[in-house]
């Protein structure tokens, strides 16, 4: 194993015991007992091994052949400690993608042991909960006595779902993994007698200690808190994996707003007979015939449109996953506070496939215009392919393989919306409306997410932008900006991952003419893992720097 290899793997083993939870490693074998470990101590250790990682992949100098591997481990080593020193764990409560009880109450529930050694290392990971709640506990009080105040009414929200936790025994999301044996009584035991109590206290330490002192809903962003602005330019660097600041993302949100009028004013006039974008936006919100009659009306949409994209993805992808995406609905627990949909990566033992989760909680109230778009975003060809075909890259690094990059996976979820246009997926002119209105979503995210945390908006301004120049549901609109407020930054990558991609394939057509195969330009983009976005740009300009004569538009172009 060469030297570079080893530092990659090192680097896998740093992330995945960061969060253990996190949904791309799934699966991958000696992590399955373990929960993150939020003692202050024992993420110093850990940020200093990413660093010390980050500093051996340096000096294996320019010279290094897999120069790619060696650009992903520098840029993932320093975005570990960077996520380290944002120390969201201190003030974040309720988000279902990050916080603390969300983690838990989510993923864990997720996991489906086979064999004893994987049932015995989910009792373990059960076991843990009360040590896992206490360091979180201890990280609550540690932050508010250094001024990190978490919000008040997000703490409060975490109160009202623990007592739904609590109260309802019989469905304990715990008990969903099938244990075998005296597994399952052991199980049982240990909630009654170690991980309800756990969550309990927890709860009375948010009620007691927490609450009462959080801040308003006038000062939720990062800038309010102690070093807030340093944090949340750390925060843009992970998730964009680029150079530009708040302040460039704010303009360029701002930018993109006024350049979308034109093509709803094209389309609205045709569907609508108006003639502005508040007109279009207006029938899209109040047009009661654009919401679901039903969950099962929604949910039959989305199999629709994954079946259709399914069958036209091989005119324009070389690389295809060996299994199709499965569809469910979002748990009925995590729906109230969870997006309009997810994409679950399967695991990498085989036994979670790929998933697409729609939201169904309170169905009639969203806007099915955009339904068709998100399907494409998050199923197919956006990330179930995405990730799914980066799993199976068998002669990558397992680095490459599982890591999670923002900038490129959503960035790649938001192409994946614009080429499901020019694949013709969308079933009429009302979901190409939809997926205009989610370009207004991404763009207005670059204009929120920097108003929040680098300007010092308000919960109620932010919710007023994007009442004006979105055309969100007032159910998605209210929980989109929690998930803002909860997860600086992460809402920035969609739009920016997508500018550079589509910026990198018109740089390649421009170039290659006649010679560039858009079915290899995708093999390319997806064939090498994520990647940040300045390592992306290097890898195309290589590609195309190797390209020196036509070929036929389906014929598969060198790989560097």
């Amino acid at each position: 194993m060469s030297a570079l290899a080893k530092i990659a793997d090192e680097l896998l083993d740093v992330i995945a015991q960061e969060d253990p939870l996190n949904e791309f490693i799934q699966g991958l074998s000696g992590y399955d007992h373990l929960l993150s470990d939020h003692d202050e101590a024992a993420e110093d250790r850990l940020r200093a091994r990413a660093l010390r990682i980050a500093t051996a992949a340096g000096e294996l100098g320019p010279s290094e052949p897999d120069w790619v591997t060696q650009a992903v481990v520098k840029q993932q080593a320093n975005a570990v400690a960077d996520r380290i020193d944002a120390r969201l764990v201190e003030h974040t409560m309720a988000d279902y993608l990050v916080s603390p009880i969300a983690r838990l109450l989510t993923m864990v529930p997720l996991a489906r042991p086979i064999g004893v050694e994987q049932e015995r290392g989910y009792l373990r990971r059960l076991a843990t909960i009360p040590d896992y709640l206490a360091k979180v506990s201890a990280r609550h009080r540690s932050g508010m006595a250094t001024g990190r105040l978490p919000i008040a009414e997000r703490a409060r929200y975490a109160i009202s779902r623990l007592d739904s936790y609590l109260s309802d025994t019989a469905h304990d999301p715990f008990r969903g993994a099938v244990l075998t044996g005296s597994r399952a009584a052991e199980r049982d035991r240990l909630l009654e007698d170690a991980v309800r109590p756990a969550f309990a206290a927890y709860r009375d330490v948010l009620e007691t200690d927490i609450a009462p002192h959080g801040r308003s809903p006038e000062q939720v962003g990062l800038c309010w808190l102690p070093d807030g602005e340093a944090a949340y330019a750390a925060l843009t660097r992970v998730h964009t994996t680029t150079d530009r600041t708040p302040e460039q993302l704010h303009r360029t949100g701002l930018e993109l707003i006024e350049q979308l009028a034109e093509e709803y004013v094209a389309i609205g006039s045709s569907v609508f007979g108006v003639r502005t974008v508040a007109e279009v936006h207006h029938r899209l919100r109040t047009d009661p015939a654009l919401r679901w009659g039903s969950a099962a009306e929604l949910m039959a949409s989305a199999q629709a449109s994954i079946d259709r994209a399914e069958g036209a993805a091989p005119d324009w992808f070389g690389q295809l996953p060996s299994h199709g995406c499965v569809l469910e609905p979002t748990p009925e627990a995590d729906a109230p506070n969870a997006a309009a949909a997810w994409y679950s990566p399967p695991t990498l033992d085989g036994s979670r496939p790929g998933t697409y989760l729609v939201n169904t909680h309170r169905a009639t109230e969203r806007d099915r215009s955009v339904a068709e778009a998100l399907t494409f975003h998050e199923a197919v060809p956006g990330h179930h392919l995405q990730v799914t075909v980066a799993q199976e890259l068998a002669k990558l690094p397992q680095l490459r393989r599982l890591v999670l990059i923002n900038s490129y996976s959503e960035g790649w979820g938001l192409y994946a919306e614009r080429l499901a246009d020019e694949m013709g997926l969308y079933s009429d002119d009302i979901a190409r409306l939809g997926m205009l209105a989610m370009d207004s979503t991404r763009a207005a995210r670059l204009v929120v997410d920097t108003g929040l945390h680098a300007f010092g908006w308000s919960r109620q301004r932010v919710v007023d932008y994007l009442r004006s120049n979105t055309v969100m549901s007032e159910v998605e609109i209210q929980s989109e900006t929690d998930r803002y407020i909860e997860m600086p930054g992460q809402a920035l990558s969609y739009m920016v991952g997508r500018l550079e991609i589509q910026r990198l394939r018109t740089r390649a057509e421009k170039k290659l003419g006649a010679a560039f195969d858009v079915r290899a330009f995708h093999d390319l983009v997806l064939g090498g893992g994520a990647l940040p976005m300045a390592v992306l740009d290097d890898v195309v300009a290589d590609w195309t720097a190797k390209v020196t004569a036509p070929r036929p538009r389906h014929t598969k172009l060198p790989l560097p």
